[in-house]
């Protein structure tokens, strides 16, 4: 373990803010930003730690488990765990107008919707980002488990709305509930001579499920951890990880029981003091596109195309996505005032032509029948960009390739549609294809894209959905380094 610079815990774990920030929203609101629009009926699916009873009688989650491991630095009697659970807590926006009637004089009343001059009000359930740190000193882990509470009363204020004369007519009522909940954590070594341990870090609601409707999902909402997180920071030292983990670290990797959560490296890569424990699956070192400006919250969004679909949002439309959530305000603003030289870098980029697992390994050629590539992580032969005329972007014109019978060596055995493999994703694969390790697959097709990459498109043995799938020609896609031919 080399000696590291020492940076303040708070400065290391602002590294990772951006990230951080895009897991507590994801899915927060979703286009066309509307409180009106069907999608934002049902929110809060991310990371929801709802009330414990209220969890149980409904198949939600009422906790949190990591466990990851660490090496602690050179004086680990002095290394300190810096842990900051974030998440989003519900705030309810209600509209009231002044009623001026004989009957109730004085008196507010709640409406649908409310115009003042130009400025529309709207009714919303409004995310209010919240965290919570502590400052753990390793040691006191290796001890036994430490206990963080958390405790956030229960608040309300009035804004007043005014017309252009200074009268009021009418105010927003803003109001959250109260919400419980710990944070415990605890350390132990592991076996070995690399001084390395394992940690574990629970976080559980403890809020009080009477208060909760049982029909209505809102009431467990109010006390409710939303799109709950952890960041945990080393003052010194290193987190392992638990995807592509050194080998004399595998065993013990493999004996962390995490719970919806998804720990994952984060911030500098060459000795990563940050860990970020997400509810949503990431891979290591997670980070924003540059080319991405806006946050557009929608799940598994698409840049561009949001972005061109919030440009033809009618006046009327933006007005009410502006009324719903300052932060859909921000976004249509944002949006409308982007100039072309951002707009552009929307379309796309291509960050590697190499194949994962092959490190310096250039594209695969084309080929034809009588060809039959091998896959070689050593040496693959560089890909002409000539067609020889041929449009690359029409595969029926190029007679060269066909999905159905193309054929592919994998070490010595040729593999074609029909052939049996095994999954063996690897390190660098999506975080959600590691799931499927050991898997076994039936190859629907060898593919050839337009840079000489081979594909395999396979679809899973054991899942009952798979011909269903394969009826509509949706497929699941490996390289061929990542699979094992069966027989």
């Amino acid at each position: 373990m080399t000696d590291m610079p020492s940076v303040p815990l708070t400065e290391i774990m602002d590294d990772v803010a951006k990230v951080a920030d895009a897991v507590l929203f994801e899915g927060y609101l979703l286009y066309p930003y509307r409180a009106s629009a069907q999608k934002n009926k049902l929110r809060w699916q991310f990371g929801v730690l709802t009330p414990q009873d209220w969890a149980r009688r409904h198949s939600e989650n009422w906790y949190s488990h990591t466990e990851c491991l660490l090496e602690p630095g050179n004086d680990a009697a002095r290394t300190v765990l810096r842990v900051r659970l974030r998440f989003l807590r519900l705030r309810r926006r209600r509209v009231q107008r002044l009623e001026t009637s004989t009957q109730q004089p004085g008196g507010f009343v709640d409406v649908a919707e409310m115009t003042v001059g130009e400025d529309l009000h709207l009714p919303w359930d409004e995310g209010i980002p919240t965290s919570v740190d502590a400052t753990l000193p390793v040691p006191d882990l290796l001890a036994g488990e430490v206990t963080v509470p958390v405790e956030l009363a229960a608040e309300t204020t009035e804004e007043q709305l005014a017309d252009g004369d200074g009268r009021v007519v009418g105010r927003l009522v803003r109001e959250n509930w109260p919400v419980r909940a710990t944070i415990a954590a605890s350390a132990e070594l592991l076996s070995g001579p690399y001084g390395a341990m394992r940690l574990r870090l629970r976080v559980t609601n403890l809020g009080d499920s009477d208060d909760c409707d049982d029909t209505d999902r809102d009431s467990a909402l109010q006390s409710s951890l939303i799109g709950a997180h952890s960041i945990l920071a080393l003052s010194d030292g290193e987190f392992l990880s638990l995807t592509d983990p050194p080998e004399w670290a595998r065993p013990a990797t493999q004996e962390c029981t995490n719970e919806h959560t998804w720990p994952v490296l984060a911030g500098p890569g060459q000795h990563p003091r940050l860990l970020l424990s997400s509810p949503i699956i990431l891979a290591d070192f997670p980070e924003i596109a540059p080319e991405s400006p806006n946050e557009l919250y929608d799940g598994t969004e698409n840049d561009e195309i949001l972005t061109l679909r919030t440009l033809v949002l009618t006046d009327a439309e933006k007005r009410e996505a502006r009324a719903t959530d300052p932060r859909a305000a921000a976004l249509v603003d944002a949006v409308d005032s982007m100039p072309p030289e951002i707009f552009e870098r929307l379309h796309g980029v291509i960050r590697s032509m190499t194949i994962p697992g092959a490190p310096g390994a250039g594209p695969m050629p084309p080929h034809t029948h009588d060809e039959i590539p091998t896959y070689s992580p050593d040496e693959v032969p560089t890909y002409s960009m000539d067609t020889g005329g041929k449009p690359w972007w029409d595969p029926a014109s190029d007679a060269s390739v066909n999905p159905e019978t193309d054929i592919v060596l994998i070490g010595e055995h040729p593999v074609t549609k029909g052939s049996r493999v095994v999954l063996r994703p690897s390190g660098r694969a999506d975080a959600q294809d590691l799931f499927l390790t050991g898997k076994e697959a039936l190859v629907e097709a060898v593919l050839n894209d337009v840079d000489g990459d081979v594909h395999l498109a396979v679809s899973l043995l054991d899942d009952p959905a798979s011909e269903f799938q394969a009826a509509h020609g949706r497929f699941r896609y490996f390289r061929p380094g990542e699979v094992e031919v069966v027989g």
